[in-house]
């Protein structure tokens, strides 16, 4: 709610140093009792307007409503242009700025759902400043209002009588409740913190330790999409938006909120999948004398069919394995589970032949899934002996990484698990030195870097070959050192649904 502007001579916005943006004026020089018309609604002529002509006079109103618009286009073009919660919120937090003549700000995330995720984003406040802020009882704090404060609307015409449709009391006849929009409520400004009634002592005193002196909070709220949080922005002397800038923000909050809103059923999307992925995997790597095992594995966008394994076997081996499912999102994850747990099996049957292993799996693939592949490698290792026998289908070679070598296991080229009618590759053989470290990875790690194969090859040979001589009895220090170098920016999010499993095994 907006308080009463005090008696006496009103006082001009806090004047921010924001970039300005076509059709505002961030220093907002016009008082508050000199009120911009809405866009769409004509005004009363003033004395010096009664003056002028009225072509003149709809020149100038065209020309205000047409920077309006063309504003409200920038700054939606730049927003859209966002692909996460928190860019969204911190765009949507600085256009607002501009909009409503303020320095400073905050935005809280934080869905009535209570489903998350939830976040706080600051404009030109430390992170210590968000922490004072919040130390201010909700029901003081505008923006504390507008999130607690949400009640849902009753559906249209309730109150009132109407006729019950035939068969309505009849058991297995009763309608479904209609849906309820949530209501919005309106912004709350605070004109002048020391002056207003109602307010917590506690919000007088954190106003002036930040130094801010009036508030206009928005709620970041539709019928639709309900609430998803609100924003507030601060002024360094008592004001608030007149008319046209309360106008404008309003156009641009619901915008926001619908933005986020998509943003955030797609942020859940990704949080279950990975979560799903993470389930069908390994929860911990086993522990064999004389091996060191660490796995490093990141889920992309849609939720890929990249998966790793590592199981004990009978007499001190230990089996390790790495593969990816053809497609994404759920289905590929169901099938990479079943994959998974199939190979599982073949390995403790017959794990010291992994060309049979393999075999196995390629014809129970082709038989339960047709219109499926997937690549798999499968090392069967001997830890106490230093020696692995591995094959491999249709998968990326091993890298060794050691003190006087670094370079990759020659495996026999081999079509992919599905695409032949009979699966057959001869395995190959080798003894690691005392202290190297042996890396499986999935095709998806070499993808991720956006590079042709032979080039993303040659930059994994040499991220490998840079691990610094402290990190190389650590397999977890070899993995996160060639993820840094490789993918130096994290996972491209130009290359859509594409896991990167990378498990490294160090041998004493």
């Amino acid at each position: 709610m907006a308080s009463n502007a005090p008696v006496g001579k009103p006082t001009d916005m806090s004047s921010p140093r924001l970039p300005k943006v076509a059709g505002i004026d961030s220093t907002v020089p016009a008082p508050p009792h000199t009120v911009a018309p809405l866009p769409g609604v004509p005004s009363a002529a003033t004395p010096s307007d009664a003056a002028l002509p009225p072509g003149v006079l709809i020149q100038d109103r065209l020309a205000s409503w047409v920077s309006d618009l063309t504003t409200l286009h920038e700054l939606t073009e730049r927003l859209i242009k966002t692909d996460s919660l928190d860019g969204a919120l911190r765009e949507m937090l600085g256009a607002g700025a501009a909009l409503v003549g303020a320095r400073r700000g905050m935005a809280v995330l934080e869905p009535a759902d209570g489903l998350g995720p939830t976040s706080t984003i600051g404009l030109g406040l430390a992170h210590a400043d968000l922490g004072t802020i919040e130390t201010v009882p909700r029901g003081s704090g505008s923006y504390g209002r507008l999130l607690d404060g949400l009640p849902e609307a009753e559906p249209p015409g309730a109150g009132l009588p109407h006729a019950e449709p035939p068969g309505a009391g009849l058991p297995g006849n009763s309608p479904a409740a209609p849906r309820r929009p949530a209501r919005v409520p309106e912004p709350i400004a605070i004109r002048d913190v020391r002056t207003e009634e109602g307010l917590d002592p506690r919000h007088r005193e954190v106003a002036a330790r930040l130094g801010y002196a009036a508030s206009y909070a928005l709620p970041l709220a539709t019928e639709e999409a309900g609430r998803l949080g609100a924003a507030v922005w601060l002024y360094d002397e008592p004001a608030e938006p007149d008319e046209r800038r309360r106008h404008l923000i309003g156009l641009y909050g619901r915008f926001a909120t619908e933005h986020l809103a998509r943003l955030l059923q797609v942020e859940r999307a990704r949080a279950r999948v990975a979560t799903v992925a993470e389930e069908l995997l390994p929860s911990r790597l086993p522990r064999v004398p004389g091996v060191r095992l660490a796995v490093r594995h990141l889920t992309g966008p849609q939720g890929g069919g990249d998966w790793y394994d590592a199981l004990p076997l009978p007499e001190g081996a230990l089996g390790l394995a790495v593969g990816s499912v053809s497609g994404t999102g759920p289905s590929a994850l169901a099938a990479m589970g079943r994959l998974r747990a199939s190979l599982r099996a073949y390995a403790v049957m017959e794990g010291e032949d992994p060309v049979a292993v393999l075999s196995d799996l390629e014809l129970l693939l082709r038989l339960t899934e047709p219109a499926r592949s997937a690549t798999a490698l499968f090392a069967y290792a001997e830890p106490a002996q230093r020696r692995i026998v591995l094959a491999g289908a249709g998968h990326a070679p091993p890298l060794v990484v050691g003190d006087h070598r670094t370079e990759f296991v020659e495996t026999s080229l081999s079509a992919p698990l599905g695409m032949l009618t009979c699966w057959e590759a001869p395995s190959v053989e080798l003894s690691p030195a005392p202290g190297e470290t042996v890396l499986l990875y999935t095709d998806g790690l070499l993808r991720r870097t956006g590079d042709a194969t032979d080039r993303a090859f040659a930059r994994l040979h040499a991220a490998a070959a840079s691990v610094p001589r402290a990190d190389r009895s650590d397999p977890g220090a070899v993995a996160d050192h060639v993820l840094r170098t490789l993918l130096p920016g994290g996972l491209d999010p130009a290359v859509e649904g594409e896991d990167v499993v990378l498990l490294a095994a160090r041998f004493e």
